[in-house]
C-alpha cells in the first residue's frame, strides 16, 4: 500500500473508517453514471438520424461509464484497506477528465451550441461533476495529510470494528451496501444453514445501544432546562428534547419519503409518453440543427423516443423503491433507539 500508515489495531471485519467525503463521493458517482448513460443514449439517438456513423458521439461516453465504475471499485478497495496514497491515481484521472470535458464544453460555446441542445447541457453537467469529484479528492489529501505532508494523520478504526462480537455493520459499510443491504448477505447465509441464536446475531454497535441513546436524550432534556430559569413542565419539553436528540434521522427519513413520492409521478408520465409516441406510429426524430458535421437534438426530441422513456421508467422505479425502503429503515431504526432511550 505504498508505505501505508494503516493502524496496527487488528480489524475483524472487512470495512474501515470512511475517508472524508465518503457519502458525497458515492452520490456524485451515482449521478455521474446516470448522466453518462444519458450521454450514451443521446449519442446513439443522434447517430441514428445521421446518414453516416459517428462513433465519437457515444463511444467516449461508454468508456467514461466503465471508467467511473472502475473508479468506485478501486476507491472501495483502497478505503477498506486504508491505503490513501493510492488515491493519487484517482486524483490524476479526475483532473484529466475535468480538463478534457471543459475543453469540449468551451468548443461547444465557440460553435454556437447552447442550452437548447441536450448534448451541451450534459457536457456542462459532466464538467461540474468531475470538478466536484476532483474537489473531494483534494479534500481527502487535505484532511488525511498524506503524500504532500510530512506528518500524515493517523486514524484508528471505530471501537465497534475492533470487537468480534459486533456483526451489525450497517453504520460502517459504503452507501451502495447500505442501500441494497448487501452487508447482510453473510448473516442471511448463516441463518439459511442453521437456526440463529443471540450469539450469532452478536452485539449492537455502541451508537445503537440503549445507554448511548439514553445519554443523548438526557443531554437534550437537560439543555431544555438550562434555556429557561424555571424547569419546563409537561409534554412540550419532552417533545422538544426528542426532536433535538432524534430530529435529524427523522428529517432524513421524511426526505427519503418525499423523494420516493415525487419519483412515483415518473411512472405514469413515462408510460403516457411511451403510449403517445407508439400511438403516433412514426417515432423517427427529425432534428433540424447540424453543427460540426453531426446532428444535435433537444431535450424534447430526446424524450420523444420510446426506448429512452422505457429506460427512464426503469431507473425511476428503482430509485423510488430504494428511497422508500431507506425511509422505512431510518424511521424504524430511530424508533428503536428512541424506545431504548426512554
Amino acid at each position: 500500500g505504498w508505505g501505508s500508515q494503516s493502524s496496527k489495531v487488528h480489524i475483524h471485519h472487512s470495512t474501515w473508517l470512511h475517508f472524508p467525503g465518503h457519502n458525497l463521493r458515492w452520490i456524485l458517482t451515482f449521478i455521474l453514471l446516470f448522466v453518462l448513460v444519458c450521454e450514451i443514449a443521446e449519442g446513439i439517438v443522434s447517430d441514428g438520424v445521421s446518414e453516416s456513423r459517428h462513433l465519437h458521439l457515444y463511444m467516449p461516453a461508454g468508456m467514461a461509464f466503465l471508467a467511473a465504475i472502475t473508479s468506485v471499485v478501486y476507491y472501495h478497495n483502497i478505503e477498506t484497506s486504508n491505503f490513501p496514497k493510492l488515491l493519487i491515481a484517482l486524483l490524476f484521472y479526475w483532473t484529466l477528465a475535468f480538463i478534457t470535458k471543459t475543453i469540449k464544453f468551451v468548443k461547444f460555446c465557440d460553435n454556437g451550441v447552447g442550452f437548447s441542445q441536450l448534448r451541451f447541457c450534459l457536457t456542462g453537467l459532466l464538467v461540474v461533476l468531475y470538478g466536484m469529484l476532483l474537489a473531494v479528492e483534494i479534500n481527502v489529501i487535505r484532511v488525511r495529510r498524506y503524500v504532500f505532508f510530512k506528518t500524515p494523520k493517523e486514524v484508528k478504526p471505530p471501537e465497534d470494528l475492533q470487537d468480534l462480537g459486533v456483526r451489525f455493520l450497517q453504520p460502517f459499510v459504503n452507501l451502495l451496501s447500505k442501500g441494497t443491504y448487501w452487508w447482510m448477505n453473510t448473516f442471511i447465509k448463516t441463518a439459511h444453514k442453521k437456526p440463529i441464536d443471540l450469539k450469532t446475531i452478536g452485539k449492537l454497535p455502541i451508537a445503537m445501544r440503549a445507554l448511548t441513546n439514553y445519554i443523548r436524550l438526557n443531554e437534550a432534556f437537560e439543555a431544555q432546562k438550562n434555556k429557561r430559569s424555571s424547569s419546563p413542565q409537561g409534554s412540550r419539553s419532552i417533545w422538544r428534547a426528542l426532536c433535538y436528540a432524534f430530529g435529524r434521522p427523522l428529517l432524513l427519513s421524511s426526505t427519503f419519503r418525499i423523494l420516493a413520492d415525487l419519483l412515483g409521478f415518473a411512472g405514469p408520465l413515462c408510460i403516457s409518453g411511451i403510449v403517445h409516441n407508439v400511438g403516433k406510429g412514426n417515432n423517427t426524430i427529425r432534428p433540424q440543427i447540424k453543427i460540426l458535421g453531426v446532428f444535435f437534438i433537444s431535450s424534447q426530441e430526446f424524450l420523444s423516443n420510446a426506448y429512452v422513456l422505457a429506460v427512464l421508467l426503469f431507473f425511476a422505479l428503482l430509485l423510488q423503491r430504494t428511497f422508500l425502503q431507506a425511509s422505512y429503515y431510518v424511521a424504524i431504526e430511530t424508533g428503536i433507539n428512541l424506545r431504548g432511550a426512554i
